[in-house]
Formats: C-alpha cells, structure tokens, sequence
C-alpha cells in the first residue's frame, strides 16, 4: 500500500470550504480513479496547514494517477485560497486501528529522519515499543507510519477521539520522543496537532 500527501497553506476563512469540497466532491472523484482506496484529510488552523492524504493500491496505481489528479489538485488549491502545494509520495508501513476515528477526532503528526540505514529498524521499533504503549493512551484511536526510501524520511500519524485527549497525550509524545533520539540517534523534524476533518484511508490493518 502506498500513499501520496498533498500540503497545501490555506487562507484562514477558506478551510471550510476546503474540507466541504474534500467531502461532497472531491473523495467520489479520487476513489473513480483506478487504485486509489480512500481519502483524508488533516487541519491545523492555527498554522493553516492542510495535508490531504490518498491512499493507493500499489506504486503503479499512485504513480499512474498524477495527470489525472492535476485538475483535482488545482481544486482544492483554488478552493483553500493557497499560493502552491508541497507532494510527498510514501509507502505505507503501519496501519492500526483501535477502532474508528469519531467525529471531532485529532492527530498529532511526526516527522522524523532516522540515521543512515536504520529506516527499518525504526518502523520496526515503533511497531514493538510505541504501539502498545499508544493502545494504552485515553482515547486513541489509530495510529500509522509512512516511509520514503528516497528521501530517508518517516511520517508517523496517531489520532485520538478529541482535542482533549490529544493534549493530554502531549507530554507522553513528547517523552518517546526524546527516548527515541537518545536510543537511536533520531532526528525529529517537525510536529504539528491538528484535527481530523477528513479519515476515509479505507486502508487494511497493516501491522
């Protein structure tokens, strides 16, 4: 399974029209095309941020879509009110559902940049030391981990039922990850907490 991320900086009074062109257009259009299983989409207000996520059947399929993906693209460009967009392409290494996200769901998004050849080794990490201890977090709900072996990179996503539960599962972010960069030399690049506004992946339990 694989995924393509799209990182459009929206204008403020533009995010709802955003999220409601994702929900009432632009998801019947993406699953038409062949290979693509499902659609998300993440909000951060207070940076503007907006990271709509599709998920794909294999690298053909996602690498196959992009002349078609170009209107729909300019679309939700146009809509947000934003000056360009940032694409990622990943494969999808976990997925793991607690059960699903509920309406008001939040997630807190990882960046990170493991040591030469340890890629692996940190999926592997977080697949045996983190999951579990997320699975015992008030009011998860899911957690996933993306890779790209181009650029070295790994993009982790946990989402939990609300803000609330989101920021009271801060700190112990917080604390695996300063674990993790003692233990293993990772570098974290970025964090950002934003709320769920779109979760239909359809992605199957990849653990």
């Amino acid at each position: 399974m694989y995924a393509r991320s799209t990182t459009i900086i929206a204008q403020p009074a533009r995010i709802d029209d955003g999220i409601a062109l994702v929900n009432d257009e632009l998801m019947s259009m993406m699953t038409d095309i062949e290979g693509c299983m499902g659609l998300s989409l993440l909000v951060d207000r207070s940076s503007c941020r907006c990271i709509a996520t599709s998920s794909w059947e294999s690298e053909d399929a996602m690498r196959g879509s992009n002349e078609q993906l170009k209107p729909i693209r300019q679309r939700l460009l146009e809509t947000l009110g934003g000056d360009g967009l940032e694409i990622q392409e990943w494969e999808i290494a976990i997925l793991h559902r607690d059960h699903e996200s509920p309406a008001g769901a939040c997630a807190r998004v990882t960046w990170a940049r493991p040591r030469a050849g340890q890629l692996d080794a940190e999926v592997d990490a977080f697949k045996t030391n983190v999951l579990p201890l997320l699975e015992n977090q008030d009011g998860f709900c899911s957690a996933s981990m993306l890779l790209s072996r181009e650029t070295g990179m790994l993009c982790a996503t946990v989402s939990f039922d609300s803000a609330a539960r989101l920021e009271g599962n801060r700190e112990f972010g917080a604390r695996q990850r300063a674990m993790m960069t003692e233990q293993t030399g990772i570098e974290f690049v970025d964090v950002l907490e934003c709320e769920l506004a779109v979760h239909h992946l359809r992605v199957p339990e990849l653990v």
